[in-house]
């Protein structure tokens, strides 16, 4: 059983706890990485995430692409990324013609208020992308990492 007086000798050491983040730059180089420096385009891809969240913990999010997902026209890849979470590279996602429709949805995890990037590339090999700042109240990704 912890006592009050180990609580408060505790105190000083989660002064020292922060959220771990990324940088801005580690996710334009891991954008980049991704893409493998293409030339990115802004447009087609729609991100549909909430501008104010409550709770980083569990973020609903769907990223939608303009294609007609025929054999000649589809998209074939989807990712996001972020700037100020643990890693910037947060999911990535394959697709086919099969999938029927350009769109994802999942749920991450946010730090901290950040900006979002999802990029879409298509089959005609052009990379497509889109960005949103979002404001977290509550964070997550909390690690005990010195400041």
């Amino acid at each position: 059983m912890t006592t009050r007086r180990q609580l408060l000798a505790a105190l000083p050491l989660l002064a020292l706890v922060r959220p771990a983040s990324a940088t801005p730059a580690e996710m334009t180089a891991a954008i980049a990485a991704y893409t493998g420096n293409a030339s990115i385009q802004r447009g087609r891809v729609q991100i549909d995430i909430a501008q104010l969240i409550d709770n980083g913990n569990a973020v609903p999010i769907t990223v939608r692409v303009d294609s007609p997902m025929t054999e000649q026209a589809h998209v074939t890849d989807i990712a996001i990324f972020n700037e100020k979470n643990p890693l910037p590279d947060v999911v990535r996602f394959k697709l086919t013609p099969l999938a029927g429709k350009p769109e994802i949805s999942t749920r991450i995890r946010l730090a901290t208020s950040q900006t979002l990037t999802a990029l879409a590339r298509t089959s005609d090999g052009q990379w497509w992308q889109q960005t949103v700042d979002v404001i977290v109240a509550l964070a997550a990704c909390v690690e005990g990492e010195p400041i």
